[in-house]
C-alpha cells in the first residue's frame, strides 16, 4: 500500500466511487460490493460498456466519460487490464486506484505513484469500509 494516506483516511475522505467492471449479475462481487458500498452512504458510479443503468444510477462506458469528481476507481477487472484503467483514473484526476481482492500489478502502481494516486491492492473496499468507523458513517 502506498502511504500517503492510511485506508481509514482513504475512508473518511472519499464520498465518490467508480466502480470499473460493476456487474448486474446479483451473484458476483462485482454487484453485491458496490450495492453495499451504496448502502453504506457512498456515491457509486458504475463502469461497464455492456450495461445501461446498475443500482439506480447510469452506468459509463469507461472512466473518460465520467464529469464529476471521483474519489476512489475500485477495479474488479483482471490484473492484466489494470494498466490502462490506472492511466484512465489518473486521466480523471482520481485521488485513489483500488484493486480488489486478489488483483495486483507494479505498473498499475507505478502509474499511480506517478500519478500522485494512492494505490491499493489485493484488498475489499467494502470489507475494509464495513471494519473502520470512518466506512460505516457513511452510512449514517
Amino acid at each position: 500500500m502506498n502511504e500517503r494516506r492510511t485506508i481509514e483516511q482513504i475512508l473518511t475522505q472519499s464520498l465518490t466511487i467508480a466502480v470499473v467492471g460493476a456487474s448486474k449479475d446479483p451473484n458476483k462481487a462485482a454487484h453485491r460490493i458496490p450495492l453495499a458500498l451504496q448502502q453504506m452512504g457512498y456515491r457509486i458510479i458504475p463502469v461497464n460498456p455492456s450495461v445501461d443503468v446498475l443500482f439506480g444510477e447510469h452506468v459509463h462506458d469507461t472512466l473518460a466519460t465520467i464529469t464529476e469528481p471521483v474519489d476512489i476507481v475500485d477495479v474488479f477487472r483482471p490484473s492484466d487490464q489494470t494498466p490502462d484503467i490506472a492511466r484512465q483514473a489518473a486521466a480523471i484526476h482520481a485521488k485513489v486506484l483500488w484493486l480488489q481482492l486478489g488483483i495486483t500489478s507494479a505498473e498499475s502502481r507505478a502509474t499511480a505513484d506517478a500519478a500522485g494516486m494512492d494505490y491499493i491492492e489485493d484488498r475489499c473496499l467494502m470489507i475494509e469500509a464495513s471494519h473502520h468507523p470512518a466506512g460505516r458513517a457513511h452510512g449514517m
